[in-house]
This record gives structure tokens, sequence and C-alpha cells, in this order.
């Protein structure tokens, strides 16, 4: 068996997680997981690049705000600066991928490494929503072309791949998070580590060249544009992941403003949230074979919305981790069936143009959360910006049951 494994992974697979997946999730999901890996493994190196970055900056966000100089409410702002450059990548996205073709991986995850190390150094406002900009662009132009990747190997292989590669991105997160309080915690600067993850994405740039499938649309589906798949499974994504932004951006600040936690305390939050999103993604792409689409949402949606309460409730630090692990393994699984259901629903020749539009209104959302919660926790404090994200989770439930009625090419529910 584990001679399987390390060929299934080019022999770079660690027996801890190959024993780790069989004694949580059985044998028969763990050797579903580690295929799902190995198909698409080299989208899923692109996800992991993704969650470096993010963990890095959720952690560092204490220290940048801070620096900047900036309340709740004008941080919250400052990066909408992020927002403005993720809508330019839904114009972007589909062109580069046209243009860069095989080698359109590498070229965003070169952009976003480099991008990344602008932002820690800023101590102006504005300049840092301008440098925020940038990145922006550059990680929403990466998330188009890998999740296309995946939508594209999933219509090959007959079977759902997402859950396993935003798992990726999890797993990194947490990692580059608890790192990164690590760090902090004896005063290197943002700089520095930013820096050396922007070195370990740049030595994966030339494994990742991956071609693109090539669809004639006029053997494919006709018809009118599916607008409206595209915009309630966008909706749902949205919804998931401001849900999952609001944990990110704002936990560590909970912990150590409201909680009186320190610096590696703070910095637990957003690594609680990635590893059990990253337990809860795994886990999805398991039940995700087993059940419809329809309940696997509600469940997850109810989940995540009791730890959004329970981090609300918090008295003390622990309690914020139970409630950020459970909001984490429950909003997990909602944006990956999100993307995962447009690339399925709408005409093949159409799914990366699709899937940048759905992903460009979901992805707003890791910008529109931080700058309502901003808002929220400035006039009734976090406990309340907590409450509402709470309600917000439920909104993906109505999302699912109407999308759920519309017809599937794949004929999954």
């Amino acid at each position: 068996m584990f001679e399987k494994t390390q060929r299934a992974f080019d022999c770079d697979e660690p027996v801890t997680l190959k024993l780790a997946l069989e004694i949580i999730f059985g044998q028969h999901s763990e050797m579903s997981i580690i295929n799902a890996l190995k198909i698409s493994r080299r989208p899923a190196a692109a996800f992991v690049v993704v969650g470096l970055f993010w963990g890095c900056f959720a952690a560092f966000v204490p220290v940048i705000k801070a620096q900047l100089g900036a309340n709740d409410a004008l941080f919250g702002l400052l990066l909408l600066g992020s927002a403005t450059g993720l809508v330019s990548s839904m114009w972007l996205a589909p062109k580069a991928d046209k243009v860069f073709g095989a080698h359109a991986m590498q070229f965003a995850i070169g952009f976003l490494a480099l991008a990344w190390l602008v932002p820690p150094t800023m101590t102006v406002p504005l300049v840092f929503a301008a440098t925020m900009a940038l990145v922006g662009m550059a990680s929403g132009l990466l998330d188009v072309v890998m999740n296309a990747r995946v939508s594209e190997l999933e219509a090959t292989h007959n079977r759902p791949l997402m859950n396993a590669n935003h798992a990726m991105f999890s797993v990194a997160y947490a990692t580059s998070a608890t790192i990164t309080g690590l760090a902090r915690e004896v005063h290197i600067p943002a700089l520095y580590v930013f820096a050396g993850f922007t070195v370990v994405s740049l030595l994966l740039i030339p494994f990742m060249r991956m071609e693109v499938a090539q669809i004639d649309p006029d053997a494919d589906t006709t018809g009118r544009y599916p607008l409206w798949p595209i915009l309630l499974a966008g909706g749902i994504v949205l919804v998931a992941f401001m849900s999952e932004a609001t944990v990110e951006a704002w936990s560590a600040l909970h912990i150590e403003r409201t909680l009186g936690g320190g610096a590696a305390e703070g910095a637990l939050g957003p690594a609680m949230l990635g590893f059990t999103m990253a337990f809860g993604r795994f886990s999805g792409q398991a039940v995700s074979e087993r059940m419809r689409d329809l309940h696997v949402l509600i469940i997850a949606a109810c989940i995540s919305a009791t730890g959004a309460v329970i981090a609300a409730l918090a008295s003390t630090p622990l309690v914020a981790y139970i409630g950020f692990g459970t909001l984490g393994l429950g909003v997990s699984v909602i944006g990956p069936l999100g993307l995962a259901i447009v690339g399925r629903i709408v005409p093949a020749h159409l799914r990366t143009e699709a899937i940048s539009k759905a992903a460009v209104l979901g992805f707003t959302g890791f910008f529109l959360a931080p700058v309502a919660m901003g808002l929220i926790s400035e006039v009734f404090g976090l406990r309340v910006a907590y409450g509402f994200v709470a309600a917000l989770i439920l909104m993906a439930i109505p999302l699912a049951l109407t999308i759920a009625k519309m017809p599937r090419a794949d004929g999954r529910g």
C-alpha cells in the first residue's frame, strides 16, 4: 500500500499523511483522497501557494494594522484595494489563460509571489491599499486558473476533486499562520517571512506547467448564456468566503483584544480555522462522492453558523478556538462545492469564463467581509460582528435549494 501511495505522489508523500488519512477517514476514503490529489497534484500545489501567503497575512494583521495606524473601520476599508484588484481578474484571467495556455499557472504563481513582497513594508494607508490591489489581481488570476484546471480534471475523470484541492489551501494556510505566529513571537519582520514564502513559491514554478483542455464550442452545448447558474453558484461561494474571511482577518484581533490573548494565541485563531477547514475538506472529498451536494451544503451551513455563534459568545481564547474550528469545519466544503457546481452546470467551452465570474463574485467576499466586520466592530464590537457572520452563513441554504432545481450536465444532485 505504501509503495503505491509513494508512486502516486512521485515519491514525495510523507508516511504520516497517509497513515493519518487512513485512520481518520478509513481505507477506502483515504485512497480516494490520495488518488484525487494524485490526479490534480499541479493545481493542488497552486492552492498551497495561495494558502501560504494568505495564512501569513492573517497572522500579521495586528502588526500591519498597527504599522498603518489604522482603526478597525479604516483598516477594513483599506482592504477594499484587494477587491479592486480582484474584480480586474474577472477579465484578466480568461484572457491570460488563453495567452499563456499551459504556462498560465506558472505565470500566476510568479506574479502572486512577487506582489506579496510589497504590502508588508507599507506605512502609508493609501499606498498600502494600492499594493493590496496588486495582490488582489494576482491572487484572483491564480484562483481562477487553478480552479479551472481542477474543473477540467473533474470533467475528464468524472469525479469530484475540488474539496481535496481546497483542503491543500487550508493545510498551507494553517501551517503558514502557525509559522508566522512563532515568527512574531521572536520579532522577525513581516517582510522576511513573506520573502521566505516567495522563495518557496518560485521554486515550484518549473513543475507547474499543465496543458489546457481544448474544446470546440461548435461541438458543445449551445443555448442561452448561463447567467443565473453563475450568479447563484457565485453567491454560494461569496457567502462561504465572506464567512471564512472574517476569521482570517479578525480572529487574531478578537483573541488578542477582546479576550486578552498574546501574539501566539492570536495567530492560533486563523491557524485553527485552517486546520479544521483542511479536515473538513478532506472529509468533504470522501462525502461528496456519496451524498448529494444539496444535503452537504445544508448540513455544512448549520455547523458553520453554530461555530460563529460560539466565537461570538466566547469568554476565553480556548472557547473562541472551538468556535473558529467549528465554523471552519462547516464552511470548508461550501465554497469548493459552489465552484464545482458552476463548472459542471455550464457548457464545457464556457467553463473557465464561468468559473472566473463565480470565483470573482465569491472571492470578493474575502475583501467585503473585512470591511463589513470593521464597520460593525467599530460600532457594536467584534462579538456582534460574529453574530452577523452566523446569519450570513445561513444564506447559503436558500441559494443551494434554488440551484439544486437546475439541470446538471453530469447528472449529480
